[in-house]
């Protein structure tokens, strides 16, 4: 099967030139309805939007099969990061990348045209097909929030492919850590810092204290913790009456997930009562881990679809989260597929054009061999 290089290359030029924001996804929206519909899809939009304040909820096409295949479903974001305003796409060979002053935002417009080609091509060429499932999701990059709001009694689907990794075309990411965030406010007590600074509780040093004998980084090999932001005090001359404290953790492992929660807040909890003040402690189940077995349906109709090109299949984990942790919450097994994008989220980003075809072609091929 061979894929239409010169319309994929114009539909990812055409659609990373239309700004699209977490919660700001409308006219990407209005583009995309256009073309799924032309691709012979029913298109409904979900209330999402309105859940998350946005203008545009998720984009949920269904394209009737002409055979009784399992119905897949495709998935991609249309939100970006920021500076993605007037991107501004120049062609250098083999790669596409933006002028320098943006970024390229094929995280993740390469995965939306590899699908909406693949499918296209897969449709013109009369190939064998269940029903397909399209989703198209906003506020992707603003913390999975559209996912989290998706409709998905909507959806049918045995299992998901998105789009969204940056490892090589034949990467299939079958598994990635749960998250929780770990928010601290330590109080201490004001004062004259040069009068009375003994009169005070600096709540800087014990934040500072609790920090330092938490342990973050790489924990294991299935987990990690971070301490991202610490924001108190308000002048030199004041000794700080409160301090807050940022945090977060991911594992693939639930216990050890939580174990981890338990001891970084216990040593909160000591170094504050160590200075004789409190501490206010809130947690956020982020969203959740999954772990897809090799054999299973999805993980192995990828694994041949990609040998069936001549693309190798790398199957592995993640320490990231995707829209496909929440879809897999929510009772869909769900991978993740390589696209090859490189220094995504950086105006250094770029894709090869080879790569987009790769995608394109991986697609289509998933729908070949189901």
């Amino acid at each position: 099967m061979i894929i239409n290089q010169k319309r994929l290359i114009e539909e990812f030029i055409e659609l990373v030139q239309i700004d699209s924001f977490a919660g700001q996804e409308r006219e990407i929206a209005d583009a995309l309805i256009e073309k799924l519909r032309k691709l012979g899809c029913r298109v409904t939009e979900d209330n999402a939007g309105k859940t998350i304040n946005g203008n545009a909820g998720n984009l949920i096409a269904k394209l009737p099969g002409n055979s009784d295949k399992p119905t897949i479903l495709f998935c991609a974001h249309m939100d970006r990061v920021a500076p993605g305003n007037n991107i501004k796409p120049i062609i250098e060979n083999d790669i596409i990348k933006s002028d320098g002053t943006t970024i390229l935002a094929a995280d993740d417009v390469a995965g939306i045209v590899a699908i909406l080609e693949g499918v296209r091509t897969a449709k013109e060429q009369n190939v064998d097909h269940g029903n397909i499932e399209i989703v198209f999701t906003i506020a992707e990059e603003g913390g999975l929030n559209g996912a989290k709001a998706l409709d998905v009694k909507q959806l049918e689907a045995k299992f998901g492919y998105f789009l969204d990794a940056s490892g090589p075309v034949g990467t299939i990411v079958n598994q990635a850590p749960s998250h929780k965030d770990l928010d601290l406010i330590f109080y201490g007590k004001a004062a004259h810092a040069g009068l009375r600074p003994e009169a005070g509780i600096n709540a800087i040093v014990v934040a500072a204290e609790a920090i330092a004998n938490m342990n973050i980084g790489r924990i294991d090999f299935e987990t990690t913790a971070n301490v991202g932001v610490i924001k108190g005090g308000s002048a030199t001359n004041i000794v700080p009456d409160q301090a807050e404290v940022n945090c977060e953790i991911r594992s693939l492992n639930e216990d050890k997930l939580q174990a981890q929660l338990e001891h970084m807040i216990a040593k909160a909890e000591k170094a504050a009562e160590k200075y004789n003040t409190k501490i206010d402690i809130k947690v956020t189940d982020c969203y959740p881990g999954f772990i897809i077995p090799e054999t299973e349906p999805v993980v192995a109709l990828a694994v041949k679809a990609a040998n069936s090109i001549g693309i190798e299949p790398i199957i592995e984990g993640t320490g990231g989260g995707s829209d496909a942790n929440i879809v897999n919450g929510l009772g869909i097994p769900s991978v993740v597929l390589g696209l090859n994008f490189q220094d995504v989220h950086s105006k250094n980003e770029s894709i090869a054009i080879t790569d987009l075809i790769k995608s394109a072609q991986f697609v289509l091929s998933i729908i070949e061999n189901a």
